[in-house]
């Protein structure tokens, strides 16, 4: 099937929810990809967070081929033991928060929220959920309803009762909402889709300390900055925090669907027999690839990739906000989960069509920001080269906005 036959056949059958790029994507390796004419792109998005090691990765791979030899999905499903389980398990917990010792394997990063607050309600027989402005927690009708995004859930009838919303990076705001009815507080230490927010310091201790003294739970949602996506393999264990739920997807399988949410002990011991559940939860071949990619991660030590080209494409981030302070409002995030954010959606609506001719994919969010997310196993010539790309476009905007000016100035004094 060639490009165009492609592309004709999705618009006429395929029911997308999003304007698609028109690109046809047949095969990647690494950073790269190629469409089915064999043009290449370098993608700075890596699947929304999630390829961390790169597309077609030896590792993943592997995984995949040898245990779905063996079986792929368990008799009674998670009623049973499995060694590719306890293979994950054993992993996980040398990086996950000391506090954190029981795990459940989901499908998605959103059912790992959507069990956090269903189970936080259960666990301390209250109703109210708190979340931030501009957070995003998943599409289900519960993490939609957890999410505070009105271009995301205004068009719906039906929300789940008892959300409550306060600005991002606000502790009062939390203060003054925390009641005897509040199960929990969802809050993501780096506001991903919303923008790359990054809040104060000090702000994940102190919602953490708000929660304890109100009797109410905390859950962590580390779905887009766990895995070493801003440096450490999570910023809850780097900070310190003890959470009462975390919630993991995304890179947690380098690209294979599948999430998790850990809870502390004080949780596990109130949780009883059906709960929860799931059909496809923990399934072998899932919990092979999660193994296989987080394993890799530590052994690779990919925090030290993940800070050096971090700290260099800051360097250049931040230069193009003093030569382009027209154009750029703002630099934000942490290792590789980087925004750049545009005074103009024009502007990054230019860039996003010119770099893809240019053979580089980038991720757009809220109309003016480009989320600069590629796999953590980039190379420093490879994500030098997309800069050079995107400045380029840069380049040619300010000079075509500048040109537009003088005609508009030239056609008036004439």
């Amino acid at each position: 099937m060639g490009h165009n036959e492609t592309i004709a056949v999705e618009d006429d059958i395929h029911l997308s929810f999003g304007k698609k790029l028109p690109v046809s994507v047949e095969r990647g390796e690494g950073v790269k990809v190629w469409d089915e004419n064999g043009k290449e792109y370098l993608d700075f998005t890596s699947g929304w967070a999630v390829a961390g090691l790169g597309y077609s990765h030896k590792a993943i791979v592997d995984a995949i081929i040898n245990q779905s030899r063996k079986i792929i999905h368990n008799p009674n499903s998670g009623l049973t033991y499995s060694p590719s389980r306890a293979r994950l398990l054993s992993v996980l917990k040398k990086i996950l928060p000391s506090n954190l010792t029981k795990v459940f394997f989901t499908n998605s990063g959103a059912e790992a929220n959507d069990a956090a607050i269903k189970l936080a309600r259960k666990i301390t027989g209250r109703k109210k959920i708190i979340s931030t402005l501009m957070s995003f927690h998943g599409r289900t009708i519960g993490t939609l309803s957890a999410t505070g995004q009105t271009v995301q859930t205004e068009r719906f009838n039906v929300h789940m009762p008892f959300f409550e919303f306060v600005p991002f990076n606000d502790c009062e705001a939390i203060r003054k909402v925390l009641d005897d009815d509040t199960a929990a507080v969802i809050i993501e230490p780096i506001q991903g889709e919303g923008g790359v927010r990054v809040p104060e310091p000090d702000y994940l201790e102190i919602v953490s300390g708000l929660c304890k003294q109100a009797g109410a739970l905390l859950i962590v949602d580390e779905i887009q900055t766990g895995f070493f996506r801003t440096g450490p393999a999570f910023i809850t264990a780097e900070k310190g925090v003890s959470a009462d739920f975390m919630t993991m997807g995304k890179g947690i399988a380098g690209g294979f669907p599948f999430g998790a949410v850990a809870v502390a002990q004080s949780i596990a011991s109130k949780i009883e027999d059906g709960d929860h559940g799931g059909t496809y939860n923990g399934n072998p071949l899932g919990c092979a690839v999660a193994a296989s990619v987080v394993q890799y991660m530590i052994e690779k030590h990919i925090c030290i990739n993940v800070h050096s080209v971090s700290k260099s494409t800051k360097i250049i981030l931040h230069g193009w906000k003093k030569k382009y302070p027209e154009l750029i409002r703002e630099i934000r995030g942490e290792g590789l989960l980087l925004a750049v954010e545009f005074t103009k959606k024009e502007y990054v609506s230019y860039i996003q069509s010119k770099t893809l001719e240019n053979g580089l994919i980038l991720n757009i969010k809220h109309g003016t920001i480009i989320r600069l997310i590629p796999a953590l196993t980039v190379e420093w010539e490879e994500m030098f080269k997309g800069l050079k790309i995107i400045e380029n476009c840069i380049f040619n905007l300010l000079c075509s906005r500048v040109n537009s000016e003088i005609g508009v100035l030239h056609v008036t004094g004439a």
